[in-house]
């Protein structure tokens, strides 16, 4: 079955939950599609899991996470986020944390914030995913999904106030998905993730150093590696990642006759949609 290309309907005050590891992961990964979402007219909050207190090159912890902390929340208010919610869990450690801790917390935030949509890492494309923090937020939150359900589960919520809650679509992404369901023109809001990713200047220039040492390793000097991990030549880093992002976009909406797109496996009521239009009754 081929995938559908997809575009967001009206959002009507619906609420579109993203939760990921790190404070660059929605810009890069998904920009295009959460600014279109919000363009919609759809209340998207962010989850960022850790508190990325070491993505980034030359500068202290304390320093790190407070730059990140800015950082993701210029980006998500160039992409139109309402909310950036922050867990702190130390970056690069997810592996060795209590991943029903992590989900607890995530439930919360389910029946807090009663999404019709959540988006997160898919826990079965994790294909080349070198990041183990990736893959311990994919695993809780597609618990999480379930788990949020039922009343069994933390009945310390309930009898806080809260209730159980069933999210209607899930929507997964990853550095290759190996289901696609769903792919979202991007053609429109490239410009906008760009802009969005570049405000990620603390942890671009930590990814830029770390080529830099792969490329050296090999062999190999690429100076407009050099010239990005300056810190008087943004305009070097912004080519870069503009460069990057664009051919990436451009790749995988070549693939749909499309100048750009995102890709997603998306759930729509745990795969038993037929059943709405055979048994259900519009509310």
């Amino acid at each position: 079955m081929s995938p559908v290309v997809w575009g967001p309907e009206p959002g009507e005050g619906r609420v579109v939950m993203i939760v990921v590891a790190h404070a660059d992961d929605v810009a890069l990964f998904i920009g295009g599609t959460v600014a279109r979402w919000t363009l919609a007219g759809w209340r998207v909050i962010e989850v960022r899991v850790t508190d990325d207190r070491w993505d980034s090159i030359g500068l202290d912890d304390e320093t790190t996470i407070r730059r990140n902390a800015d950082e993701v929340r210029r980006a998500a208010a160039v992409l139109g986020i309402s909310e950036v919610i922050d867990l702190g869990w130390p970056t690069d450690t997810l592996a060795d944390i209590s991943e029903t801790a992590l989900r607890e917390q995530i439930i919360r935030l389910v029946r807090t914030h009663r999404p019709y949509a959540l988006v997160t890492f898919d826990p079965y494309s994790m294909y080349g995913e070198d990041n183990q923090d990736h893959k311990v937020v994919a695993s809780a939150v597609d618990e999480s999904f379930w788990t949020s359900q039922f009343d069994k589960h933390h009945p310390e919520h309930i009898r806080g106030g809260l209730e159980p809650h069933g999210v209607f679509e899930r929507w997964y992404f990853g550095r290759r998905v190996v289901e696609v369901t769903h792919v979202v023109d991007t053609t429109q809001t490239l410009a906008t993730k760009i802009d969005a990713a570049l405000c990620h200047e603390t942890p671009l220039r930590n990814f830029v150093n770390q080529l830099r040492l792969q490329a050296k390793t090999g062999g190999w000097r690429v100076p407009m590696l050099d010239a990005a991990q300056d810190d008087d030549t943004p305009q070097t880093l912004r080519e870069l990642m503009q460069r990057l992002l664009t051919a990436g976009a451009e790749r995988t909406g070549a693939t749909y006759g499309l100048a750009a797109a995102e890709e997603f496996r998306m759930v729509r009521f745990s795969g038993l949609e037929a059943m709405l239009d055979t048994l259900g009754e519009r509310l």
